[in-house]
């Protein structure tokens, strides 16, 4: 496995892999990269879209973004978000060892802590991020635009 940022390549998989679920297959089209490719080309310095690479295939996905913080004396924080393994790797220690990757570069980063977001109904996901020691602490809250 080879943890790595992402490049322009990747985003036929990295759409796959996000549309690889019940949420996302309602979400995403495979069938029109544009709008993704719009949004990597505007990715910056404290984003990073990394893929876990496996016999030259992206298997996994996950975006980190660096937040500078001024509460907290201010710290700065990372938040990952769109954490995909593809589902037939699921159960096999690619997404804890690729989640321990991120916080890795999260610290090499200044980072004194990360956060995630997931989907309240994403309940297997969240039992597995209990398991890597994640804990609850927020009410996250959205409104549409």
């Amino acid at each position: 496995m080879i943890f790595r940022p992402a490049i322009a390549a990747d985003l036929p998989a990295i759409v796959a892999l996000l549309a690889d679920d019940a949420l996302g297959a309602g979400r995403e089209d495979l069938t029109d990269l544009e709008p993704y490719a719009a949004a990597f080309a505007h990715l910056d310095a404290n984003t990073l879209l990394a893929v876990a690479e496996i016999d030259g295939v992206a298997r996994a996905t996950l975006q980190m973004t660096v937040i500078q913080g001024l509460s907290n004396r201010g710290r700065r924080f990372a938040l990952l978000q769109a954490v995909r393994v593809d589902s037939a790797l699921r159960g096999r220690g690619v997404g804890a060892a690729f989640i321990a990757w991120a916080m890795d570069q999260a610290r090499a980063r200044g980072c004194s802590a990360i956060e995630l977001f997931t989907h309240e109904s994403r309940e297997a996901a969240q039992r597995f991020y209990a398991r890597l020691g994640f804990a609850p602490s927020h009410v996250g809250m959205r409104r549409t635009l």
